[in-house]
């Protein structure tokens, strides 16, 4: 029997009235050529690439005291250029006390000591751009540290010219906080001052004091930032927290949520209705996307990527209207999503067409503050997981360590370091366990560092690491290899049309498509044997790469799906 593809993603959006290309982006020039590995493609380099999120405290320490730094980083960047990977993101490196582990920057144009200088970050950048790597980083720009020379002033009095560079509000009526809303972190967001008599707000700790985007002396300094980073040569910034930049200008309370439990966190019991997403905030990104515009040349375009965790309808907005936004809002759904195959089918599906036209997708299995991959799926369905990242449509960003197959670490309480888990002890919100050392071979601290590291390694590190792992051809390692050299092989992968095919049980199943070449991608999310049932097209392809060892099987027109096996089958 034959099976019929629907396309969710045709190249020229017919059946939704548009007729723009999926390489155009509205009021950019980004359809140029340029050289991804062997494959000539015509696309900007963020569509076609890859981008590695580095925690730079837990990727390798050069200089002895436990901590990574970015003379760590470019000794490993050699050992990235042979992953394969096209750029790298870096967490914050900022001048920072620490209290949020760099999330609270006290200066925002120079490289907190603990990680190195600014002659080392234009070495790391210098030496990433010698073996064809972009970098961005990482820009904090809802929040300072309390310490930063700007929230020093605000705080001296009320009439301190840059009093207003802060969020500060009169106690209510009875003497508490002007509202209810909550920190993310618990508590309530609003921190007395008995010195000057008000309240600051908070979204995050107290000592990160949220900056007054409303006023256009912050809007001017922190462009500045911006410019200084970019004049140095970055390819670009993930936005922190960007929908929480701007609140409700009367700061009304927040609605209290209806679903909440007290397991899901104090920051839950209200919906975050006035303290983020606030219409202005659309303005705020417009302005940083033109800066980086004008930073951009043909083949060498600045990125910006927005963290937002909010709902698909509330994400797309991001992407800009008559003035382009940031180029990816973070699609964060297949963390949470549910681990089934029509499911997921679902959720692609109806991402895709929630896209506005000319919106480039983009995927993530986790990051700095989410449980990893493997800790929610197990060690086969990681694999599984990494060749859906890799070959859905849109730009894929891995997390260090994801190519390991690392799982979460349990910490002792008294190596806990995360300041979310000690304000909210055993709700499970800590984000320890997912920032543990990177392990690169069996020697000791798995030579992450000579000296003991400020996070415990994974029990396992003598053998799963980089140096271990690179010479068995069955590691999961070893597949995230030959997922990306397949990438770069196959333009169909990397910047193709994409369309679901009909499949039963759990197989989750797709084409993609450039021109000509045509795969099929085919994902067992079960334990158990699977069949798809090829399209008259595909019936004859081979095996192009799965993820467990031994060739795939096809019996006549259909595909033998082994149990926990992903398999894309490509015309010879």
């Amino acid at each position: 029997m034959r099976r019929q593809t629907r396309s969710i993603a045709p190249l020229w959006y017919l059946e939704r009235g548009f007729r723009v290309p999926i390489s155009l982006f509205k009021g950019a020039d980004h359809n140029f050529q340029y050289r991804h590995g062997s494959v000539h493609m015509i696309a900007p380099w963020w569509q076609a690439g890859v981008i590695y999120q580095i925690y730079p405290r837990s990727f390798q320490d050069s200089d002895g005291d436990g901590i990574g730094d970015l003379n760590g980083i470019v000794q490993r960047l050699d050992s990235l250029a042979a992953l394969g990977i096209d750029a790298i993101w870096i967490s914050p490196i900022y001048s920072s006390p620490m209290a949020d582990f760099g999330y609270d920057v006290a200066d925002y144009c120079d490289v907190d000591p603990r990680f190195g200088t600014l002659a080392d970050f234009d070495e790391l950048l210098a030496q990433a751009h010698a073996r064809g790597l972009k970098l961005l980083l990482d820009f904090v720009p809802n929040h300072t540290s309390d310490r930063h020379a700007w929230f020093v002033e605000s705080q001296a009095s009320r009439t301190n010219s840059r009093r207003d560079w802060y969020l500060w509000r009169d106690a209510a009526p009875d003497g508490g906080p002007p509202n209810n809303w909550i920190s993310d972190f618990g508590g309530s967001a609003w921190e007395w001052d008995g010195a000057t008599g008000q309240y600051y707000y908070h979204a995050f700790l107290r000592e990160q004091p949220d900056l007054n985007w409303r006023n256009p002396a912050v809007q001017v300094a922190m462009h500045d930032v911006l410019r200084f980073w970019f004049d140095r040569g970055v390819d670009g910034f993930r936005i922190d927290v960007l929908w929480h930049m701007i609140k409700a200008a009367d700061f009304p309370d927040n609605p209290p949520n209806p679903a909440w439990q007290p397991g899901m966190g104090e920051m839950h019991r209200v919906l975050q209705f006035h303290s983020a997403d606030q219409p202005e905030v659309h303005a705020i990104a417009a302005a940083m996307r033109d800066i980086a515009g004008g930073y951009s040349a043909t083949g060498d375009e600045r990125v910006l990527i927005g963290e937002i965790y909010l709902p698909v309808e509330r994400l797309m907005p991001y992407y800009g209207g008559e003035r382009a936004e940031v180029h990816l809002p973070f699609n964060f759904q297949l963390i949470d999503a549910p681990w089934e195959a029509r499911a997921l089918a679902r959720l692609i599906a109806d991402y895709e067409a929630a896209l506005p036209p000319g919106g480039w997708p983009n995927w993530v299995l986790g990051n700095h503050d989410r449980p990893r991959v493997a800790a929610k799926r197990g060690q086969a369905q990681a694999r599984v997981a990494a060749m859906l990242l890799l070959t859905l449509r849109g730009t894929p960003t891995l997390y260090y360590g994801d190519e390991l197959g690392l799982s979460d670490v349990a910490i002792p309480y008294e190596r806990v370091r995360d300041p979310r888990e000690l304000r909210e002890p055993g709700l499970g919100l800590g984000r320890d366990p997912v920032r543990t050392p990177m392990a690169w071979d069996a020697s000791e601290n798995a030579g992450f560092s000579t000296a003991r590291p400020w996070l415990p390694l994974h029990e396992d590190w003598p053998t799963r690491n980089v140096a271990v792992m690179a010479e068995d051809p069955a590691s999961i390692l070893a597949l995230y290899r030959q997922l990306l050299t397949a990438r770069r092989a196959h333009p169909a992968l990397a910047i193709g049309d994409f369309a679901l095919l009909d499949s039963a049980g759990d197989v989750l199943a797709y084409e993609r498509r450039q021109g000509a070449q045509r795969l099929v991608v085919a994902l067992n999310l079960g334990a158990q044997v699977q069949h798809l049932d090829l399209p008259d097209w595909a019936g004859g392809c081979p095996p192009l790469l799965s993820t467990i060892p031994g060739p795939a099987q096809i019996e006549g027109r259909a595909l033998r799906l082994r149990p926990n096996e992903g398999v894309i089958l490509a015309p010879a």
